[in-house]
């Protein structure tokens, strides 16, 4: 039975996800700039991040969603570098035991995006799974290739403190054969 960010996870998981982000962060290199005007949770709760994932794009892949990266190699392209409509793919970690999947909206700069997601949301919180558009996504790595990010958080209306680790991003384009 496919987990994705579902509800039996997100009890543990959205403790920890929102203690996360509200934690301690790294250093100069994580900070992030104040952004006005982001939207927050929209819907009805009950969505999980695959299922919305895998409706927006087009992209058959089952499993959790940490489980996405490998699920696609051979299927579909996979890169490090950011474009409307991919899926960035989240590790598994003790924060996010399932992993986590956002769907690229737009690309702002070489290290902004914004992302369309499900189910971002502290244990018991409103946001819990809902869906979350336009969100801002950055890349706090060391050489700008997306595996290391700070993600928005409706509900302190700015980034969380947690750095996450990523994978990279999916197109929902077939690999060549």
């Amino acid at each position: 039975m496919e987990k994705g960010f579902g509800r039996r996870a997100l009890s543990g998981l959205g403790l920890l996800t929102f203690a996360g982000l509200t934690g301690c962060g790294g250093g100069d290199a994580a900070r992030a700039p104040r952004v006005a005007g982001v939207p927050g949770y929209q819907g009805s709760p009950g969505l999980a991040c695959v299922p919305y994932a895998r409706a927006r794009t087009g992209i058959e892949l089952r499993g959790d969603a940490w489980q996405w990266w490998d699920a696609a190699a051979g299927r579909y392209q996979r890169g490090r570098r950011p474009a409307p409509g991919h899926v960035l793919v989240f590790g598994r970690t003790r924060r996010l035991p399932q992993g986590h999947v956002a769907v690229v909206r737009r690309v702002i700069g070489p290290r902004e995006i914004r992302v369309d997601h499900a189910n971002w949301a502290e244990a018991g919180g409103h946001g819990r799974g809902r869906v979350s558009e336009d969100q801002p996504v950055i890349d706090v790595s060391g050489t700008n290739d997306w595996s290391a990010l700070r993600v928005w958080y409706p509900p302190i209306q700015d980034y969380g403190n947690t750095v996450f680790a990523a994978h990279g991003f999916i197109s929902p384009r077939l690999a060549s054969a």
